[in-house]
């Protein structure tokens, strides 16, 4: 029996209208969030960034495609991870269908990591994507970015992410029968420790470049990244939400059914 509460027709379309009118309250608001990103002072890129694409050797104008404006996620595959991070898997499954809506928009969208090319092509051919990916392997990108962190900045305590200074990290062995943390976990199915995997971590980046000058416009971070991870959207409105109360779920699309 279910535990839920339950109504009449009547009842349901009584709570739904005045739901309604919350939503259209979101929906303002969120419509004036998207107009004071846009208002944010852009800063100019005087660095020479480099990365490694599938055209060859490529700076950061180049990423762009031709195009005005770039999107950039940082998807979490550090050079020592076997395999991408399964939470930015998941994000990154809903790319596909929409890279081609959004170059014709004037915008390219493009991941970057900091794992050597061939590993992320590899990888990306495994999980059946099309988007681009480039490396920023042997340059300060995501460094520079806050989303590549030091193993000296994690003993210092001086990992900024997401706007704020993180306490040390402390090294230590999981005590025999413990359950692994969710971090432990998908440190695990990247093939890293817990160390290696969290010096790197999720964002989103947008530049624009006018008269051969590219400008940073925009980055946000941790559940900043929640608006581009397309099954939250649908999840948020299925009868249970998302569900979470015993942590997170997902696994990477082909490895549902393992045991």
């Amino acid at each position: 029996m279910t535990m839920h509460q339950t109504g009449s027709r009547d009842e349901w379309l009584s709570a739904r209208i005045a739901l309604l009118e919350k939503e259209k309250e979101l929906t303002r608001l969120s419509d004036e969030l998207a107009r004071q990103r846009q208002q944010l002072p852009w800063v100019r890129i005087d660095k020479a960034f480099r990365f490694e694409t599938e055209e060859g050797p490529a700076s950061l104008a180049d990423l762009f495609r031709g195009r005005s404006q770039l999107l950039v996620y940082h998807f979490m595959f550090g050079p020592d991870y076997k395999a991408g991070c399964p939470s930015c898997s998941a994000i990154a499954d809903g790319f596909n269908g929409i890279t081609m809506h959004l170059a014709n928009h004037d915008v390219t969208l493009m991941a970057v990591s900091r794992a050597p090319l061939s590993r992320l092509l590899a990888y990306r051919e495994r999980m059946g994507w099309g988007f681009p990916w480039a490396s920023c392997s042997d340059g300060a990108f995501n460094f520079d970015f806050n989303v590549s962190f030091t193993e000296q900045q994690q003993r210092d305590g001086a990992i900024e992410y997401n706007f704020q200074r993180e306490p040390a990290f402390v090294w230590r062995s999981r005590l025999e029968g413990d359950s692994a943390s969710v971090t432990e976990r998908f440190a695990a199915t990247t093939g890293t420790d817990v160390a290696s995997y969290t010096r790197e971590r999720p964002g989103v980046s947008a530049f624009v470049i006018e008269d051969g000058v590219v400008y940073h416009t925009y980055s946000t971070y941790a559940r900043g990244v929640d608006g581009i991870w397309s099954m939250y959207p649908w999840l948020d409105r299925a009868p249970k939400g998302r569900n979470e109360a015993s942590g997170p779920w997902w696994r990477r699309h082909d490895e549902y059914g393992q045991s």
